[in-house]
Protein backbone atom coordinates (compact mmCIF):
# COMPACT_ATOMS: atom_id res chain seq x y z
CA UNK A 1 0.00 0.00 0.00
CA UNK A 2 1.47 3.47 -0.52
CA UNK A 3 2.11 6.11 1.65
CA UNK A 4 1.15 9.17 0.18
CA UNK A 5 3.56 11.14 2.43
CA UNK A 6 6.56 9.01 1.68
CA UNK A 7 9.19 9.51 -0.75
CA UNK A 8 12.62 8.30 -1.63
CA UNK A 9 15.83 9.57 -3.20
CA UNK A 10 18.50 6.93 -4.92
CA UNK A 11 21.60 8.52 -4.99
CA UNK A 12 23.02 10.93 -2.84
CA UNK A 13 25.57 13.02 -5.10
CA UNK A 14 25.05 16.90 -5.34
CA UNK A 15 21.79 16.74 -7.07
CA UNK A 16 20.35 13.92 -5.07
CA UNK A 17 21.00 15.53 -1.97
CA UNK A 18 20.06 19.07 -3.47
CA UNK A 19 16.63 17.76 -4.38
CA UNK A 20 16.19 15.95 -0.50
CA UNK A 21 17.11 19.26 1.03
CA UNK A 22 14.70 21.22 -1.31
CA UNK A 23 11.84 18.36 -0.53
CA UNK A 24 12.48 19.02 3.08
CA UNK A 25 11.75 22.82 2.74
CA UNK A 26 8.90 22.64 1.14
CA UNK A 27 7.39 20.06 3.83
CA UNK A 28 5.52 18.03 1.13
CA UNK A 29 6.52 14.62 3.02
CA UNK A 30 6.81 13.32 6.56
CA UNK A 31 9.15 10.49 5.56
CA UNK A 32 11.92 10.55 2.92
CA UNK A 33 14.23 7.98 3.05
CA UNK A 34 17.91 8.55 1.08
CA UNK A 35 19.70 5.65 -0.84
CA UNK A 36 22.97 5.33 -2.27
CA UNK A 37 25.73 2.81 -3.39
CA UNK A 38 27.62 4.28 -0.40
CA UNK A 39 25.49 4.06 2.47
CA UNK A 40 27.73 5.98 4.44
CA UNK A 41 27.13 8.85 1.95
CA UNK A 42 23.23 8.56 2.25
CA UNK A 43 23.72 8.32 6.29
CA UNK A 44 25.81 11.29 6.48
CA UNK A 45 23.33 13.16 4.08
CA UNK A 46 20.31 12.20 6.42
CA UNK A 47 22.43 13.01 9.37
CA UNK A 48 23.05 16.50 8.18
CA UNK A 49 19.53 17.32 6.76
CA UNK A 50 17.75 16.04 10.06
CA UNK A 51 19.93 18.83 12.17
CA UNK A 52 18.05 21.28 10.37
CA UNK A 53 14.81 19.67 11.23
CA UNK A 54 13.68 22.08 14.49
CA UNK A 55 13.49 24.79 11.59
CA UNK A 56 11.03 22.56 9.32
CA UNK A 57 8.19 20.93 9.53
CA UNK A 58 7.99 17.90 10.94
CA UNK A 59 9.53 14.96 8.96
CA UNK A 60 11.73 11.67 9.12
CA UNK A 61 14.84 11.55 7.09
CA UNK A 62 16.75 8.47 7.25
CA UNK A 63 19.61 6.35 5.07
CA UNK A 64 17.75 3.06 4.03
CA UNK A 65 17.36 -0.01 1.60
CA UNK A 66 14.94 -0.81 -1.34
CA UNK A 67 12.75 -2.86 0.99
CA UNK A 68 12.19 1.31 2.64
CA UNK A 69 11.04 2.43 -1.08
CA UNK A 70 8.74 -0.35 -1.50
CA UNK A 71 5.50 2.24 -0.22
CA UNK A 72 6.69 5.42 -1.92
CA UNK A 73 4.29 7.53 -3.30
CA UNK A 74 7.36 9.15 -4.93
CA UNK A 75 10.98 7.57 -6.22
CA UNK A 76 13.72 10.05 -7.97
CA UNK A 77 16.30 8.73 -9.30
CA UNK A 78 19.68 10.44 -9.48
CA UNK A 79 22.46 8.13 -9.28
CA UNK A 80 24.73 8.25 -12.20
CA UNK A 81 27.85 9.63 -13.61
CA UNK A 82 27.83 13.26 -13.53
CA UNK A 83 27.93 15.74 -16.50
CA UNK A 84 31.96 16.29 -17.25
CA UNK A 85 33.22 20.04 -18.85
CA UNK A 86 33.01 19.17 -22.36
CA UNK A 87 30.52 15.87 -22.32
CA UNK A 88 26.88 16.13 -23.53
CA UNK A 89 24.41 14.50 -21.71
CA UNK A 90 24.38 12.12 -24.65
CA UNK A 91 28.06 10.93 -23.63
CA UNK A 92 26.50 9.53 -19.96
CA UNK A 93 24.23 6.91 -21.88
CA UNK A 94 26.36 3.64 -21.74
CA UNK A 95 27.43 4.36 -18.03
CA UNK A 96 23.75 5.71 -16.47
CA UNK A 97 21.80 2.76 -18.33
CA UNK A 98 23.82 0.22 -16.95
CA UNK A 99 23.53 2.41 -13.11
CA UNK A 100 19.74 1.75 -14.17
CA UNK A 101 19.58 -1.84 -14.43
CA UNK A 102 21.03 -2.41 -11.50
CA UNK A 103 18.53 -0.49 -9.91
CA UNK A 104 14.98 -0.49 -11.66
CA UNK A 105 14.48 -3.99 -11.17
CA UNK A 106 14.85 -3.88 -7.21
CA UNK A 107 12.00 -1.32 -7.42
CA UNK A 108 9.77 -4.40 -9.56
CA UNK A 109 10.60 -6.67 -7.37
CA UNK A 110 9.00 -4.99 -4.37
CA UNK A 111 5.98 -4.33 -6.14
CA UNK A 112 6.38 -0.45 -6.26
CA UNK A 113 3.03 1.65 -6.70
CA UNK A 114 4.68 5.01 -6.87
CA UNK A 115 5.77 7.26 -9.65
CA UNK A 116 8.58 6.39 -10.68
CA UNK A 117 10.99 10.14 -11.60
CA UNK A 118 14.38 9.90 -13.33
CA UNK A 119 16.60 13.01 -13.04
CA UNK A 120 19.79 11.59 -14.22
CA UNK A 121 20.64 12.07 -17.52
CA UNK A 122 20.29 12.08 -20.68
CA UNK A 123 16.90 12.29 -19.06
CA UNK A 124 14.69 11.27 -22.03
CA UNK A 125 16.59 8.25 -22.98
CA UNK A 126 16.80 7.26 -19.18
CA UNK A 127 12.89 7.62 -18.48
CA UNK A 128 12.51 5.07 -21.56
CA UNK A 129 14.97 2.68 -20.39
CA UNK A 130 13.19 3.14 -16.30
CA UNK A 131 9.76 2.48 -18.37
CA UNK A 132 11.13 -0.66 -20.43
CA UNK A 133 13.05 -2.18 -17.61
CA UNK A 134 10.45 -1.38 -14.72
CA UNK A 135 7.16 -3.04 -16.22
CA UNK A 136 5.26 -0.30 -14.80
CA UNK A 137 2.60 1.93 -16.81
CA UNK A 138 3.73 4.65 -18.76
CA UNK A 139 2.07 7.42 -16.91
CA UNK A 140 4.02 6.16 -13.55
CA UNK A 141 7.50 6.70 -15.58
CA UNK A 142 8.25 10.19 -15.77
CA UNK A 143 11.69 12.43 -16.42
CA UNK A 144 12.50 15.67 -14.93
CA UNK A 145 12.39 16.75 -18.48
CA UNK A 146 12.97 20.02 -19.82
CA UNK A 147 11.49 21.35 -16.24
CA UNK A 148 14.87 23.35 -15.47
CA UNK A 149 15.23 24.85 -18.93
CA UNK A 150 12.00 26.40 -19.50
CA UNK A 151 12.59 27.84 -15.80
CA UNK A 152 15.51 29.19 -17.55
CA UNK A 153 14.05 30.20 -20.52
CA UNK A 154 11.35 32.49 -18.30
CA UNK A 155 14.34 33.72 -16.17
CA UNK A 156 15.90 35.24 -18.94
CA UNK A 157 12.98 36.40 -20.75
CA UNK A 158 12.27 37.72 -17.82
CA UNK A 159 15.94 39.49 -17.44
CA UNK A 160 15.98 40.47 -20.56
CA UNK A 161 12.39 42.11 -20.52
CA UNK A 162 12.60 43.49 -17.39
CA UNK A 163 9.76 41.78 -15.92
CA UNK A 164 8.46 39.22 -12.85
CA UNK A 165 9.71 35.90 -14.63
CA UNK A 166 6.57 34.11 -12.85
CA UNK A 167 4.68 36.19 -15.55
CA UNK A 168 6.60 34.46 -18.59
CA UNK A 169 4.87 31.52 -20.27
CA UNK A 170 6.53 29.66 -22.86
CA UNK A 171 8.06 25.95 -22.98
CA UNK A 172 11.09 24.27 -23.72
CA UNK A 173 10.65 21.05 -25.33
CA UNK A 174 12.32 18.02 -27.07
CA UNK A 175 15.57 16.56 -25.63
CA UNK A 176 16.93 17.76 -22.77
CA UNK A 177 20.20 18.67 -24.15
CA UNK A 178 21.27 19.92 -27.38
CA UNK A 179 18.51 19.39 -29.71
CA UNK A 180 15.88 21.21 -27.46
CA UNK A 181 13.96 23.86 -28.36
CA UNK A 182 11.43 27.20 -27.32
CA UNK A 183 8.63 27.27 -28.50
CA UNK A 184 8.49 30.99 -29.36
CA UNK A 185 4.72 30.66 -31.53
CA UNK A 186 3.32 30.44 -28.00
CA UNK A 187 5.58 32.72 -25.66
CA UNK A 188 3.22 35.33 -24.04
CA UNK A 189 4.07 37.54 -21.27
CA UNK A 190 0.63 37.17 -19.02
CA UNK A 191 -1.49 36.55 -22.47
CA UNK A 192 0.25 39.44 -24.41
CA UNK A 193 2.16 37.85 -27.59
CA UNK A 194 5.84 38.25 -27.13
CA UNK A 195 6.91 40.05 -30.11
CA UNK A 196 4.12 42.44 -28.83
CA UNK A 197 5.37 42.99 -25.33
CA UNK A 198 8.78 43.09 -26.83
CA UNK A 199 7.78 46.04 -28.67
CA UNK A 200 6.25 47.49 -25.60
CA UNK A 201 9.84 47.97 -24.25
CA UNK A 202 11.16 48.41 -27.13
CA UNK A 203 13.04 45.87 -28.30
CA UNK A 204 12.53 44.83 -32.16
CA UNK A 205 15.37 42.72 -33.27
CA UNK A 206 13.35 39.48 -32.33
CA UNK A 207 14.62 37.19 -34.67
CA UNK A 208 18.44 37.98 -32.62
CA UNK A 209 17.59 38.31 -29.70
CA UNK A 210 15.41 34.93 -29.68
CA UNK A 211 18.73 33.11 -31.10
CA UNK A 212 20.54 33.96 -27.96
CA UNK A 213 18.43 33.35 -25.27
CA UNK A 214 17.68 30.06 -26.97
CA UNK A 215 21.55 29.74 -26.84
CA UNK A 216 22.26 30.53 -23.78
CA UNK A 217 19.02 28.33 -22.20
CA UNK A 218 20.54 25.61 -24.40
CA UNK A 219 24.13 26.00 -23.39
CA UNK A 220 23.20 26.86 -19.41
CA UNK A 221 24.38 23.24 -17.93
CA UNK A 222 27.77 23.80 -19.66
CA UNK A 223 28.89 27.36 -18.35
CA UNK A 224 27.40 26.26 -14.74
CA UNK A 225 29.61 23.17 -15.37
CA UNK A 226 32.55 24.94 -16.70
CA UNK A 227 32.32 27.49 -13.56
CA UNK A 228 31.57 25.49 -10.60
CA UNK A 229 31.83 21.34 -11.99
CA UNK A 230 28.00 20.38 -11.90
CA UNK A 231 24.72 22.03 -11.75
CA UNK A 232 22.47 21.08 -8.88
CA UNK A 233 20.10 23.53 -7.26
CA UNK A 234 18.00 24.42 -10.20
CA UNK A 235 17.14 21.01 -11.03
CA UNK A 236 16.24 20.60 -7.08
CA UNK A 237 14.15 23.36 -7.16
CA UNK A 238 12.64 22.04 -10.58
CA UNK A 239 11.82 18.42 -9.08
CA UNK A 240 10.50 19.80 -6.11
CA UNK A 241 7.97 21.72 -8.09
CA UNK A 242 6.74 18.80 -9.84
CA UNK A 243 6.39 16.73 -6.66
CA UNK A 244 4.49 19.02 -5.75
CA UNK A 245 2.30 18.70 -8.73
CA UNK A 246 1.69 15.05 -7.93
CA UNK A 247 1.44 14.76 -4.13
CA UNK A 248 -1.57 18.10 -4.19
CA UNK A 249 -2.90 16.52 -7.60
CA UNK A 250 -2.69 19.93 -8.60
CA UNK A 251 -2.90 19.33 -12.67
CA UNK A 252 -0.27 21.44 -13.55
CA UNK A 253 1.23 21.78 -16.92
CA UNK A 254 4.57 20.48 -17.10
CA UNK A 255 7.13 19.72 -20.12
CA UNK A 256 8.11 16.64 -18.19
CA UNK A 257 10.06 13.46 -20.13
CA UNK A 258 6.91 11.53 -21.01
CA UNK A 259 6.63 7.69 -23.46
CA UNK A 260 4.98 9.57 -26.22
CA UNK A 261 2.28 7.55 -28.25
CA UNK A 262 1.06 8.97 -31.05
CA UNK A 263 1.41 12.61 -30.26
CA UNK A 264 3.09 14.94 -32.34
CA UNK A 265 3.19 11.96 -34.89
CA UNK A 266 5.92 10.23 -32.64
CA UNK A 267 5.72 7.00 -30.59
CA UNK A 268 7.77 4.48 -28.53
CA UNK A 269 10.46 7.26 -26.90
CA UNK A 270 9.97 9.12 -24.25
CA UNK A 271 10.33 13.25 -25.20
CA UNK A 272 9.84 16.95 -23.28
CA UNK A 273 6.76 17.95 -23.85
CA UNK A 274 3.65 19.75 -21.64
CA UNK A 275 2.46 17.15 -19.76
CA UNK A 276 -0.82 17.66 -17.24
CA UNK A 277 0.74 16.14 -14.01
CA UNK A 278 -1.06 14.91 -11.27
CA UNK A 279 -1.00 12.24 -8.13
CA UNK A 280 -1.33 9.33 -11.02
CA UNK A 281 2.16 10.84 -12.54
CA UNK A 282 1.62 12.00 -16.45
CA UNK A 283 -2.11 12.41 -16.46
CA UNK A 284 -2.58 13.93 -19.95
CA UNK A 285 0.00 14.80 -23.10
CA UNK A 286 -0.86 18.13 -24.20
CA UNK A 287 -0.62 18.50 -28.32
CA UNK A 288 0.36 22.01 -28.45
CA UNK A 289 -0.08 24.29 -31.64
CA UNK A 290 4.17 24.52 -33.34
CA UNK A 291 5.03 26.27 -36.39
CA UNK A 292 6.17 24.31 -39.24
CA UNK A 293 10.10 24.93 -38.32
CA UNK A 294 9.16 23.78 -34.69
CA UNK A 295 7.43 20.98 -35.46
CA UNK A 296 10.46 20.25 -37.83
CA UNK A 297 12.59 20.65 -34.90
CA UNK A 298 11.07 18.40 -32.60
CA UNK A 299 10.56 15.95 -35.06
CA UNK A 300 15.01 16.38 -35.49
CA UNK A 301 15.39 16.07 -31.75
CA UNK A 302 13.42 12.54 -31.51
CA UNK A 303 15.00 11.00 -34.79
CA UNK A 304 18.49 11.46 -32.54
CA UNK A 305 17.11 10.00 -29.49
CA UNK A 306 15.17 7.10 -31.53
CA UNK A 307 18.88 6.30 -33.02
CA UNK A 308 20.22 6.19 -29.54
CA UNK A 309 17.21 3.99 -28.37
CA UNK A 310 17.30 1.45 -31.00
CA UNK A 311 20.97 0.96 -29.88
CA UNK A 312 20.38 0.35 -26.62
CA UNK A 313 18.84 -3.47 -26.85
CA UNK A 314 16.54 -2.87 -23.45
Amino acid sequence: MINTRKAAVIGCGFVGASIAFSLMQRGLFSEIVLLDVDRDKAEGEAMDLSHGLPYTAAISIYAGDYDDVADCALIVVTAGANQKPGETRLDLIGKNVSILRSIVPELSRRGCEGILMIVSNPVDILTYAAWKLSGFPAHRVIGSGTVLDTARLKYLLGEHLQVDSRSVHAFVIGEHGDSELAVWSGANISGIPLTHFCELRGYFDHQASMQKIYEDVRDSAYEIIQRKGATYYGIAMAVARIAESILRDEHAVMPISVLLAGEYGLRDLCLSVPTIVGKNGAQKVLEIPLSDEEAAALHASAAQLGEVIAGLKL
